[in-house]
């Protein structure tokens, strides 16, 4: 029986492996998201958790925000919204280093929708 070698890793325009790069998207959340979005020119894979981890985390963040502003209920919600933020967070990394485009529900979408129309 021969033995089939494991599939390379596609290279991306910065040099590195899609999944190391697609886990990379999410470390800083929105921020490292919009830096891949702006130099990984090449690699749809990439480009699609960046654009996932910018929508995500971006919105995320505007919402805990607001949600500071409230008392009481707004600081229940924000921990709430933060427990879920680390989800996505370790979600994220792990689905783009498994290789796999995995869609967060609502923010997914949005992601595959607004990556093609950015640097276009």
């Amino acid at each position: 029986m021969e033995e089939i070698p494991p599939e390379e890793p596609k290279k991306t325009s910065l040099g590195m492996d899609e999944n190391i790069e697609g886990l990379l998207a999410y470390v800083l959340g929105w921020l490292t998201g919009i830096i891949f979005l702006l130099l990984e020119k090449e690699s749809d894979f990439v480009r699609f958790h960046a654009m996932q981890s910018t929508i995500t985390f971006l919105g995320l963040t505007i919402l805990s925000f607001v949600l500071g502003f409230i008392p009481v209920i707004g600081a229940i919600l924000g921990g709430l919204l933060s427990i879920v933020g680390l989800i996505f967070w370790i979600l994220g990394m792990v689905k783009a280093y498994q290789g796999e485009r995995y869609k967060f529900p609502f923010f997914g979408d949005l992601a595959e929708k607004w990556v093609g129309k950015v640097n276009a």
